[in-house]
């Protein structure tokens, strides 16, 4: 057999394999402490279809100056999201909310 022909057999097995696997990726939804209750459901039907498509989703909310003193409210707010975001799509909590240092972080996925 042809070397050349070879490798390119198997080059092409490998490149179907790799078209066949699904990697989700991490998405990222960035939402603020003002964020009014019609914007948050908005982000929430984006997080929805990344999460029907496979994908992690990475909620983040950064808060700035004296919104970091508000970090109860902030947890509220995430919390709400998730409420929303439950309505459509049953998912799993990959990471709690976490604090850090420009605000909160989480990410979820589909179960």
């Amino acid at each position: 057999m042809d070397y050349g022909k070879y490798l390119y057999s198997e080059q092409k097995r490998a490149r179907k394999e790799a078209k066949q696997q699904k990697s989700g990726q991490l998405k990222q939804i960035r939402i603020s402490f003002v964020i009014s209750a019609h914007d948050l459901e908005t982000k929430a039907i984006q997080a929805g279809k990344f999460l029907k498509k496979g994908d992690k989703v990475k909620i983040e909310m950064r808060l700035r100056g004296r919104e970091k003193s508000f970090g109860q409210l902030a947890r509220e707010k995430m919390n709400k999201f998730l409420e929303i975001l439950r309505n459509s799509v049953a998912i799993k909590i990959e990471r709690e909310i976490k604090r850090e240092p420009r605000g909160l972080t989480m990410i979820i996925s589909k179960e």
